[in-house]
């Protein structure tokens, strides 16, 4: 049986989806804080049950008899480490044979503030006695597509990346790296630096929306504090905004880069060209 956290995310939906390709619905468990949100993938016949982080008898209780658990990484920046720790704490009390983790490309190098909670989280991991494997994720081509729909309203693409390379892939990408340690052998232990095939700065990216749209885009690159006010500007909540704007200083840094093509390997094809991503995007305007 396979367990997933956050299922009702982008990315959990996106694994128990593929894990339905290959797997019974009955042995995959939806484990999330409220059902209704899952309702679609119940109806399959996944197993939805309740795991409130704040709560861990919830969390012992969803991973009975679970022998793989994907923890993917808490969107709450800030309890992520209590937050993980406690899964963990459950999955040992649930005799978890192996948990696949959702960190950080280079999390052990990253200069991105993102880091933090992943290292803490990983060496969480080391400490528990339980069997894992780790997928240090790289960027999200949709991170940077969700900006598309600004860029063309006003012209310009905003960031603080510099002329740091960003090798991002799709969810779907990543989804599926997790999917094949989830339902294959041989993974315990080990750690994957997971990127797209091929990569692209911000000014590259700007103009790339520019050739698809037939519209003008600029890339205006800020500096980190500037970026952060007008995110904030723009109406994001601070925290946001500030942890947007250092992960793209982390760009600038190379944090975001990687060209080992491990989640291609691991997927067995190549990955989601970014391109392709903002032609979906432009469609779904």
């Amino acid at each position: 049986m396979i367990a997933v956290t956050g299922a009702s995310g982008q990315l959990g939906r996106k694994v128990i989806t593929t894990l339905l390709n290959t797997i019974a619905a009955d042995n995959i468990v939806a484990a999330v804080r409220s059902s209704e949100k899952v309702a679609d993938l119940a109806a399959r016949g996944v197993q939805v049950r309740k795991a409130d982080y704040a709560q861990p008898q919830t969390l012992t209780t969803a991973l009975q008899g679970v022998e793989k658990l994907l923890l993917i990484s808490s969107s709450e920046v800030g309890q992520r480490e209590a937050q993980h720790q406690a899964v963990i704490d459950a999955a040992r009390r649930a005799g978890v044979k192996l948990i696949a983790y959702t960190s950080l490309l280079h999390a052990d190098r990253s200069p991105l503030g993102l880091g933090v909670e992943h290292r803490a989280t990983e060496a969480a991991l080391k400490a528990s006695g339980i069997p894992f494997v780790i997928l240090r994720n790289g960027w999200y081509s949709e991170n940077y597509a969700a900006s598309i729909a600004a860029a063309l309203s006003h012209g310009v693409l905003l960031g603080a990346a510099g002329s740091g390379r960003i090798a991002s892939a799709s969810r779907q990408d990543y989804a599926e790296a997790a999917a094949a340690v989830l339902t294959t052998n041989n993974h315990a232990g080990k750690t994957y630096e997971l990127a797209g095939d091929s990569a692209y700065t911000l000014q590259e990216f700007a103009g790339q929306i520019a050739i698809s749209s037939g519209k003008t885009v600029s890339y205006q690159n800020l500096s980190e504090a500037d970026f952060a006010a007008r995110l904030k500007q723009a109406g994001l909540p601070e925290g946001l905004a500030a942890m947007l704007a250092d992960s793209d200083s982390g760009a600038a840094k190379q944090g975001l880069f990687d060209d080992s093509h491990t989640l291609s390997q691991l997927i067995g094809r190549p990955t989601t060209p970014w391109q392709q991503t903002i032609e979906d995007t432009l469609k779904a305007l």
